[in-house]
């Protein structure tokens, strides 16, 4: 199961990258499906290069458990965090999506507005690191400490923006968390053109329930997407060890 779950991290990765939710920068991690204390992340390296060796495992400090020299990154206190306050989250991504840094900065607030958005959340909250660690930092989570006070903005909430920064994304499995990150910067640029033509009309909660209520990240829909994005990846030959 370890084995299978870290392919489908690389697939992850791949996919991130090619659908432009993550560059040089961002990253997604998956929880130790046998152990819940520990998490797998790539060490510090370009998603769209990541491979299976390139996996480390982690503890919810963000510790490197072994002896694994590579260097991690910077930010892995987010997905740390994020499990030791969610215990029904498996996956996590944290990602720089241009169409979502305006929400970050501006009074409007982010909305699910369009069906493949819904998966967001009625509410996304925006979290400022200088409200507790003042106008001094450069802005990345750097340690626990602004990793949990970042979870903790979070909440029970899918999705969190980070002022000037970026979101995190948290979810139930990798599948979902890699669906709701590619789906989050296209809500954010239809909400953004909505607001230029007059005021934006967000998805009602009813219609959020509706949409993501029977949803199942194993459906024959889900999976098809999935194989969508890894075949643009290219992926296809992982796609095929999974098989």
């Amino acid at each position: 199961m370890v084995e299978k779950l870290i392919t489908e991290l690389v697939i992850a990765n791949r996919i991130l990258a090619r659908e432009d939710v993550v560059d040089a920068y961002g990253h997604v991690s998956v929880r130790h499906p046998e152990n819940p204390e520990r998490f797998f992340l790539s060490h510090s390296l370009a998603p769209a290069f990541v491979q299976r060796s390139d996996i480390l495992e982690f503890d919810l400090e963000g510790k490197v458990v072994g002896s694994d020299r590579r260097t991690p990154y910077l930010e892995r206190f987010i997905h740390g965090a994020i499990y030791e306050s969610r215990p029904d989250v498996i996956a996590v991504v944290h990602a720089h999506a241009e169409d979502t840094l305006p929400f970050g900065i501006a009074p409007a607030k982010l909305k699910p507005v369009i069906h493949s958005g819904a998966f967001i959340g009625a509410e996304v909250p925006v979290w400022d690191i200088a409200r507790r660690f003042g106008d001094k930092t450069n802005l990345l989570v750097t340690n626990v400490a602004q990793g949990r006070d970042l979870a903790k903005s979070l909440a029970k909430n899918s999705v969190v923006l980070m002022r000037g920064h970026g979101f995190a994304a948290a979810a139930r499995s990798l599948i979902d968390v890699v669906r709701m990150s590619v789906y989050l910067p296209r809500n954010a640029r239809v909400q953004f053109k909505a607001m230029q033509l007059g005021k934006a009309r967000p998805l009602s909660k009813g219609e959020i329930a509706a949409r993501t209520g029977g949803y199942k990240p194993d459906s024959p829909e889900t999976q098809r997407a999935w194989q969508y994005w890894a075949e643009r990846a290219g992926c296809a030959d992982l796609l095929k060890q999974l098989a």
